[in-house]
């Protein structure tokens, strides 16, 4: 099972732009659908975006749709969360996933703070 590793996180000003990264470890991601969720304080965990294995498709949430890009790198082992015009709403612990038909790991989170 692959171990994952989020890190990008940090504080940041409405309008702003960070970049978050997923390592895996032990496995290769090449073979996992990979995605992006989110946990506010005192919400559940949702959807962000996804990306298919070989990276042709992906989806996205509408909250974050237009600003934020999904991206992976096989080679790397590494799948990208590109965020841009950030807002207060987007404050939340990014967590990543990889998931087939019946492993769902999840990476530890990495906190994303916006402020107004």
């Amino acid at each position: 099972q692959v171990q994952l590793v989020e890190s990008g996180g940090g504080l940041e000003h409405t309008g702003g732009s960070l970049s978050l990264s997923c390592v895996g470890s032990g496995q290769s991601i090449s073979t996992y659908n990979m995605g992006w969720f989110r946990q506010a304080f005192g919400k559940e965990r949702e959807f962000v975006a996804t990306i298919s294995r070989s990276g042709g498709s992906t989806s996205y949430a509408d909250s974050v749709k237009g600003r934020f890009t999904i991206s992976r790198d096989n080679a790397k082992n590494t799948v990208y969360l590109q965020m841009n015009s950030l807002k207060p709403e987007d404050t939340a612990v990014y967590y990543c996933n990889a998931r087939d038909l019946v492993i769902s790991s999840w990476g530890q989170g990495t906190q994303v703070t916006v402020s107004s």
